[in-house]
């Protein structure tokens, strides 16, 4: 069976989730609150999907073991992720969240949230020992379907008032954007939210069929698109987020998506933030800004709240990831308005940060991202890329400085290495290479920074052709 725990929730084929293993995680995340404290039988919880093909009878089948596991059921209908977390802390539920986030719609998954928020490493161990516990009992893997009283509406409501008071009055009338809309289940709160503060908007692209977005690798097709649609209508920025809405995406006015890394750099300044919570993955040059202290994690958003969570009692602290998502743990205050936290992933905040920033300045957004000087930083995938073969390629660059070198030669020579998640490697020309197997599905990441475009381009183009080359080499 393909599922498994990755950087954010459960993982896996549809065709595995989708029947008795719905069900089995279900019934052990229901044992696990019981057994943690979390909720009795009897309380409510909630559950949400996206609009990939497989969710809406995972979802149902999800409700029915729920159900069947003593408690109160409240579905949510299709709504983004972070409104589903939101709605859930403000009404103290545990919540889960049918999606397979920015992967193809032949994977699916589950995000699990207690009523203080998204699970953590150590919830994720518990519930795993619960379902291997009801694996020896098949009479309680259950998967007949239920439906629960729809509270989409009420979710929705939550999120769009959160959001609503963070810019003044018309702060994006001089502004047109573009809502990539696809299949992305944030889509028509984008437009709302927008069009509230203002915003002259075109909708693009909208689309009944599942489509995968990955925010920190935007895809060739993706930006050709994007690209099109700036010149066509002569907009200030484009946005859009992932399937499940907790990653944004945000183009210039030229279709070029702009760094999530850089989205959370502004977002943490549009917070006033004065620690920030980051993977290693995200742009080296972002300590160098100055205007906020940064940790780095492990890549994942349960590695990025523990880290804020361990800064916890200064001021104003924000947690991102290289793919924009955003997390706050602690109240904050923006524009005389108070902010409640949010420990999940959100895509909205940094969107509207940024569009702030736009709207703030006389400048397009190509010029604003100059501004910032980070290094110039890529990313992409090879997908197919096993978890067998990743672990060999991890294991073989591990083994020593003479293997790594060999490995990277026809790049450069490594002199520096991090070995906090995957191997991210400095060369002697100071450009960096970072080669991670992905926690979500199986593919190989790599990340690259150089100090051109041209150079960036052509670390990325080679780091993909080498990682391509290993895996053809193990059959």
């Amino acid at each position: 069976m393909s599922l498994k725990f990755g950087t954010s929730g459960l993982r896996g084929l549809s065709v595995d989730l989708n029947g008795p293993a719905a069900a089995l995680y279900a019934t052990a995340f229901a044992r696990y609150l019981i057994a943690a404290g979390h909720a009795r039988k009897g309380d409510v919880i909630l559950v949400a999907r996206d609009f990939r093909p497989s969710s809406t009878a995972i979802s149902s089948i999800i409700i029915g073991a729920l159900i069947r596991a003593g408690f109160e059921v409240r579905n949510c209908g299709t709504v983004p992720t972070p409104a589903l977390a939101l709605y859930a802390l403000h009404v103290r539920s545990a919540a889960l969240m049918v999606t397979g986030s920015h992967i193809p719609a032949d994977r699916n998954g589950i995000k699990f949230y207690t009523p203080d928020g998204e699970i953590r490493k150590e919830d994720e161990e518990a519930i795993s020992r619960e379902a291997d516990a009801l694996r020896k009992d098949g009479n309680l893997l259950d998967e007949t379907p239920a439906d629960a009283f729809d509270i989409e509406s009420d979710v929705r409501a939550l999120f769009v008032e959160r959001n609503a008071t963070l810019l003044g009055p018309n702060a994006l009338s001089k502004l047109k954007i573009g809502v990539y809309e696809h299949s992305t289940v944030a889509r028509d709160i984008f437009t709302h939210v927008l069009k509230h503060y203002g915003a002259e908007v075109v909708l693009l692209g909208r689309s009944d069929i599942f489509v995968p977005v990955d925010t920190e690798a935007v895809s060739f097709e993706t930006v050709t698109a994007l690209r099109a649609w700036a010149s066509e209508h002569q907009l200030d920025a484009i946005i859009s987020a992932d399937g499940d809405g907790d990653r944004p995406l945000v183009s210039d006015e030229l279709g070029n998506p702009i760094r999530g890394d850089l989205l959370g750099l502004i977002t943490a300044e549009f917070l006033g933030a004065s620690v920030a919570v980051t993977p290693v993955t995200s742009n080296s040059g972002l300590e160098r800004r100055g205007t906020v202290k940064f940790i780095r994690t492990r890549v994942g958003s349960p590695f990025v709240i523990s880290g804020m969570e361990a800064e916890r009692g200064t001021d104003v602290i924000i947690g991102f990831e290289a793919n924009g998502g955003t997390l706050t743990v602690d109240p904050s205050t923006v524009n005389g308005t108070a902010l409640a936290p949010l420990p999940t992933r959100d895509s909205l905040l940094p969107i509207l940060a940024a569009l702030q920033l736009r709207a703030s300045r006389e400048q397009p957004f190509s010029a604003i991202v100059r501004s910032f000087s980070l290094p110039v930083a890529s990313s992409n995938r090879l997908e197919n890329f096993s978890s067998e073969s990743s672990l060999a390629l991890m294991t073989k660059l591990r083994s020593g400085q003479e293997a790594l070198t060999e490995f990277l030669l026809p790049i450069g020579i490594p002199v520096e290495v991090s070995d906090i998640d995957g191997l991210r490697v400095t060369l002697s020309d100071g450009s960096i290479i970072h080669l991670r197997p992905s926690g979500n599905a199986p593919e190989m990441r790599c990340y690259v920074e150089a100090d051109t475009e041209e150079k960036c381009r052509a670390l990325l183009q080679r780091g993909l052709e080498l990682l391509d080359a290993w895996r053809l080499s193990l059959y």
